[in-house]
């Protein structure tokens, strides 16, 4: 077995997407995982495909850790209930917003600076558009960034407790306050979210000769669009401190541009749509790049395939050989033909290199 940071056992309550990923990444790791959720089945799906063992109720259980995997809406109350119920464990939350779940538990008479020492609120900055414990990966948080968010009142045992559950699950740990991680996500997780379900919103009415012309621009833009709208709910509702005034500065720019189409022909119309899309090209070249490394720009080859089992694993085993390295891959089907067209990012400096070695495998490459 992997060596660990924890030393368990570890008690993870929620058997959801996160929590069940939680349980089978520790049970792998040969850590003592128990589970409890108020759903039977699913902590019974959980338990069935390895992330720990269902805990009975009443049963005595000095967990290390206690991970509050619940829905934003409960957590307070389930973080609250798990620093009462046992005193000696470290209680962490994986919910996606930090601060109104730190002011909950707070504003509870029941709880004293002790309890409250022990809390430690966290997010791990991973998921999937499925929900439910059939969705959950053991390798869901692997090298994913994971916010460790410790109040001013957090111990330090507890601190390093909430960190090394990260990194024994293999993620990358960052240190925010509960107001800059809310702030944060709202702006690169929640906004998104929204404008997704917005643009997706506007197809349930289109023709379908339309989406039938779709492309991976569409597919791109509205792919979040299929996250669970129960906990989206709960998310956005639980930060609309931080997400309000960004979607005000949207509906400012869509007030600007609406203005500007209304008269293509203006006197600086034109100019004006020049300026809205160079903001949107600047602000996409802040994004990190491969790794969190500084934005890089690669070299674009696409490259045409069969529509058949096989091609694209046939085509990246004879780019590594060639000992080129893909740094970014993308495939989009075309319509009505039985052929895919690959794109591959490369090192400008290796694009001509790969079409050659390409061209003389036998591989049509569209220049």
């Amino acid at each position: 077995m992997p060596t660990t940071h924890l030393a368990g056992p570890i008690l993870v309550i929620g058997t959801g997407l996160l929590g069940t990923s939680v349980g089978l990444g520790l049970s792998q790791r040969g850590l003592n995982v128990w589970l409890i959720d108020p759903s039977p089945s699913a902590q019974t799906v959980a338990q069935d495909i390895g992330a720990g063992t269902i805990h009975v109720p009443g049963r005595p259980l000095a967990p290390e850790l206690v991970v509050v995997a619940a829905p934003p809406d409960v957590t307070a109350a389930v973080v609250t209930q798990a620093l009462l119920e046992y005193p000696m464990s470290t209680v962490v939350d994986i919910a996606s917003v930090k601060g109104s779940i730190l002011e909950a538990v707070r504003a509870d008479a029941r709880i004293t600076d002790e309890h409250l020492a022990r809390y430690v609120g966290t997010h791990p900055m991973a998921g999937r558009e499925r929900s439910g414990p059939a969705s959950a990966r053991g390798e869901l948080f692997t090298s994913m960034p994971w916010v460790i968010c410790a109040h001013a009142g957090s111990r330090g045992d507890s601190v390093k407790t909430a960190e090394a559950l990260a990194i024994d699950l293999g993620a990358t740990v960052s240190r925010m306050n509960a107001q800059d991680h809310d702030s944060s996500v709202a702006l690169i997780s929640h906004f998104p979210q929204v404008a997704s379900s917005l643009i997706a919103s506007r197809l349930l009415n289109a023709p379908g000769h339309s989406l039938a012309l779709a492309g991976n621009g569409l597919r791109d833009t509205t792919r979040i669009a299929a996250s669970d709208p129960k906990l989206w709910i709960q998310i956005l509702s639980h930060n609309a401190g931080a997400l309000v005034p960004i979607l005000r500065g949207m509906r400012e720019d869509l007030d600007r541009l609406v203005a500007t189409l209304s008269d293509p022909t203006a006197s600086g119309a034109l100019l004006d749509l020049a300026q809205l899309m160079g903001e949107g090209n600047a602000g996409q070249a802040r994004i990190p790049g491969k790794h969190g490394a500084p934005p890089q720009a690669f070299a674009l080859v696409t490259i045409v395939v069969k529509d058949k089992p096989g091609q694209v694993a046939k085509l990246l085993a004879d780019i590594g050989d060639a000992g080129i390295n893909v740094e970014d891959l993308r495939v989009e089907h075309s319509a009505g033909h039985q052929v895919g067209l690959v794109d591959v990012s490369v090192i400008p400096g290796r694009r001509e290199e790969l079409i050659t070695v390409l061209s003389a495998l036998g591989w049509k490459v569209a220049q």
